[in-house]
């Protein structure tokens, strides 16, 4: 067995002696197990939040849309040039614009977006978010969001005005479908009429605004914009979904980034007990420190030792952290017994997923902390002259 580990382990694993030298490595190591524990925690919920908001926007929004401030003409021939595309595998017709929603003596400015049902179904994912009908959208049908329906106390077979600020069209439609995403102001600030209907509504004739585009990889939405920039008119543009988002997911990253930072410092703080834990166990083992070094023991020998019983400390405690972690992780996502307001959070529920890369850069980043905290009491114990450590002995 290794001589440095060896007396590591006794100095630091064998301290019914030195009850308080016990003491401050039992804190020590509940600190850091906290702290780890927490990082987990925290590092996981802002896991599971971003993922679960963006197979949200995923299933609800094409993976890349195509739009025209003139509008699209001619559109089945666009449909056809981008479907011959490599990783596209439908493209879908809009006609999307504003306007204002009239329920009994109650109006609301909402989101309108004119869709074809057959090709929306292969394009999104918002057949599986219904609640109430169908997305069939016959002549004269409307489908509302669940918020917008529970806020203007709105049911099946209700009937409701639309009006157009830019053409001043009052339109009468009747409830025909109500979805609900999750996504509260996606549920709240949008709805959908047949193509026909909106084109109509909105005066654009046969054309469309926009062209939505599903890709059977939503990750490979930057290369598929890059090729459609080389075979559509110079008057459309094209946004993925992560650009529309881009400043969204950038924030979560940043807040992820900060969480991480801030909760790192309680393993930081944890961290200073192992300092004065191994500067008291020099301070009480001088004598024992002289002795080795007498019989031949090398500083670099010393300097392990310590730096060894740090690292047990820490460990421990990171061992602790991990397993804490784990569990109370394993129970939010089980029993989801915290639950949100879906209008700040978008979501109802405490979302957890537990990443193993994310539980080892956390182990490694505070076991490098241990180690850290470890140099300046290891290294003051390796220069005790032998002399010095005997002399009132």
């Amino acid at each position: 067995m290794n001589l440095a580990f060896f007396i590591s382990r006794r100095y630091f694993l064998t301290l019914q002696k030195e009850r308080f030298i016990s003491v401050i490595s039992l804190i020590s190591g509940a600190g850091i197990a906290i702290g780890v524990m927490a990082l987990i925690v925290v590092i996981a919920v802002m896991t599971g939040f971003d993922n679960d908001l963006r197979d949200k926007i995923i299933g609800v929004h094409p993976h890349i849309i195509i739009h025209s401030e003139e509008g699209i003409e001619d559109p089945e021939n666009i449909r056809a040039q981008i479907r011959g595309l490599a990783g596209v595998e439908e493209v879908a017709p809009y006609v999307s614009g504003q306007a204002f929603l009239y329920f009994k003596d109650k109006v609301l400015s909402l989101n309108v977006k004119g869709v074809d049902p057959e090709t929306e179904i292969r394009v999104t994912q918002i057949r599986d978010a219904m609640e109430g009908g169908r997305l069939d959208l016959p002549a004269g049908g409307i489908v509302l969001g669940k918020e917008l329906a529970s806020l203007l106390g709105l049911s099946m077979g209700d009937e409701v005005v639309l009006s157009s600020p830019v053409v001043g069209l009052n339109t009468p439609f009747r409830v025909s479908g109500i979805f609900h995403t999750g996504m509260y102001d996606y549920d709240l600030n949008l709805a959908f009429l047949n193509i026909k209907d909106a084109q109509d509504f909105f005066g654009v004739g046969s054309l469309v605004t926009q062209l939505g585009i599903r890709l059977d990889d939503p990750y490979g939405a930057p290369r598929v914009k890059k090729a459609l920039s080389g075979i559509l008119p110079g008057h459309l543009h094209g946004r993925t979904w992560m650009d529309i988002n881009k400043n969204f997911f950038a924030a979560l990253a940043l807040e992820k980034l900060a969480m991480f930072i801030i909760l790192t410092l309680i393993v930081l703080v944890a961290c200073f007990n192992i300092v004065s834990t191994l500067i008291v166990m020099v301070v009480e083992k001088t004598k024992d420190i002289g002795i080795l070094k007498a019989v031949g023991v090398s500083q670099g020998v010393i300097r392990k030792i310590f730096i060894g019983g740090g690292l047990i400390i820490g460990t421990g405690g990171i061992l602790f952290g991990i397993i804490g972690g784990i569990v109370l992780c394993f129970l939010l996502k089980k029993y989801q017994f915290i639950q949100l307001p879906q209008d700040i959070y978008y979501i109802d529920r405490l979302p957890v997923a537990m990443r193993g890369i994310d539980v080892a850069l956390i182990a490694g980043s505070a076991l490098l902390i241990c180690f850290l905290a470890t140099i300046y009491p290891a290294s003051k114990a390796a220069r005790l002259v032998p002399a010095d450590a005997l002399r009132y002995e």
